[in-house]
């Protein structure tokens, strides 16, 4: 068993498109005005194991229970990938992971299989 407490962090990753990218950054800028997070760049296009355009979110562990549910009610035709940070990063973007929207293959070739 994995004891939880290895998780650091969450990130979210909010993939867009052309078409989805106003809902994107309508999303963006109320998690900013509401939450106190860490908002990577924006990424137009595939970076690391991330097959498509995105930003990330990144969070601590308390924001879950607030942070995830309003994404899930308000990312509209985005898709969201939500992964702990555990120190094992192909598993946590993998195994470890949960999708809202379309399950999208990432490039995992890129992430590390141990801690480290």
């Amino acid at each position: 068993m994995i004891d939880p407490a290895r998780i650091t962090d969450y990130h979210v990753h909010v993939y867009y498109d052309a078409v989805t990218r106003p809902h994107a950054a309508a999303l963006r800028a109320a998690i900013e005005s509401g939450f106190s997070v860490r908002m990577g760049r924006w990424h137009d296009v595939p970076v690391g194991p991330h097959p498509s355009a995105m930003y990330q979110v990144a969070f601590t562990p308390d924001q879950f229970p607030t942070l995830v549910p309003f994404i899930m009610m308000n990312r509209g035709p985005l898709t969201v990938l939500l992964h702990p940070e555990s120190g094992r990063p192909r598993d946590d973007h993998t195994l470890h992971a949960t999708w809202m929207g379309e399950v999208l293959q990432l490039n995992t070739g890129s992430l590390p299989e141990t801690d480290g």
